[in-house]
């Protein structure tokens, strides 16, 4: 791939939360602006290409393993044993061979893109990932977390006598949602981070191919990550701005604002202080967005808008 691309994904969050902190609510910095972390980005586009049959290595799987007693539990996988059971090795520790290690880490999906830091039995492997993604911050003012009271349809056992004052009620649970956020995601995908596993014979380095299928999850995985607290989070939002090779831009989403309206989301984009000037270095500038729900206000010529459902130019 001899290019390189910047730019902004966003996600909406209509009565749910797209990325909580331990308490449940919806993540803030000590400032109170509401944001989602680039691993809540990464974890939809990860079930989404396990979902599809690819190899991805830094997600959570679950095991049966017997203990002293004999009793089976439900335990997560350690990284070692991902590894094997990923790409069918039997034991790590016999493995002596670092480039045979380098080669299957490449073969994972979300090695490729996002890289890898692995240190097992005596190997410390440290990929910078070809794809790097900052902190996605909501640019909805009105923000607001919603508390919810929940019902189980079941009483709590350790409750047994009427004196315990609950043996004849059901539990009561909470859900913690945003009223409306909407997060704008940073990113910039550079091939030349792999030059050196290029020259190692490892890989044969980001190519076109890995970039379409990163671009295609990331304007859809958000959408089909349906999980109770996800449901209500989509994608709305994608620009990319394919340059040349050694051309260097600043985070995107500094140059884009939010407004609601009566009618329509509008989204404004300020391209034209950060890229007058360097159209030559520009190939393609993309606007991927629902024309139903959102309307954009660009500064910029030449750029492509197309329906981030249909994939049709608008």
């Amino acid at each position: 791939m001899d290019k390189r691309v910047y730019g902004v994904l966003g996600v909406s969050s209509i009565m749910a939360n797209w990325n909580a902190d331990f308490t449940g609510y919806p993540k803030t910095t000590t400032s109170g602006d509401t944001y989602g972390s680039d691993k809540a980005f990464k974890y939809p586009m990860k079930k989404m290409w396990e979902n599809q049959g690819e190899k991805v290595l830094y997600i959570k799987s679950m095991k049966l393993s017997p203990d002293k007693k004999g009793e089976v539990n439900l335990v997560p996988r350690s990284l070692k044993e991902r590894y094997e059971y990923l790409f069918n090795v039997n034991d790590l520790k016999e493995c002596k061979d670092t480039s045979e290690v380098l080669k299957n880490l490449f073969h994972a999906i979300d090695v490729k893109n996002f890289g890898a830091t692995f240190a097992e039995v005596g190997m410390n492997i440290s990929i910078p990932g070809a794809v790097q993604f900052g902190q996605g911050f909501n640019k909805y003012r009105d923000t607001e977390p919603q508390e919810q009271q929940i019902l189980s349809p079941f009483r709590d056992a350790t409750k047994t006598t009427v004196e315990d004052g609950e043996a004849k009620n059901s539990t009561l649970g909470t859900k913690i949602v945003s009223d409306e956020a909407h997060y704008f995601y940073p990113f910039v995908v550079n091939p030349d981070a792999y030059n050196e596993f290029v020259k190692l014979g490892v890989t044969e380095g980001y190519t076109d191919d890995d970039y379409l299928k990163f671009k295609e999850t990331s304007l859809v995985s958000a959408t089909a990550f349906a999980t109770n607290s996800k449901e209500g989070c989509d994608n709305e939002f994608g620009l990319f701005v394919e340059t040349d090779n050694h051309l260097y831009l600043p985070n995107l989403t500094e140059y884009i604002d939010f407004e609601k309206t009566d009618s329509k989301n509008i989204i404004h984009i300020y391209l034209k202080d950060i890229l007058e000037g360097l159209e030559s270095q520009i190939q393609t500038i993309e606007v991927y967005y629902n024309p139903v729900t959102t309307s954009i206000n660009c500064d910029f010529e030449g750029v492509k808008y197309l329906h981030i459902v249909t994939r049709k130019e608008v």
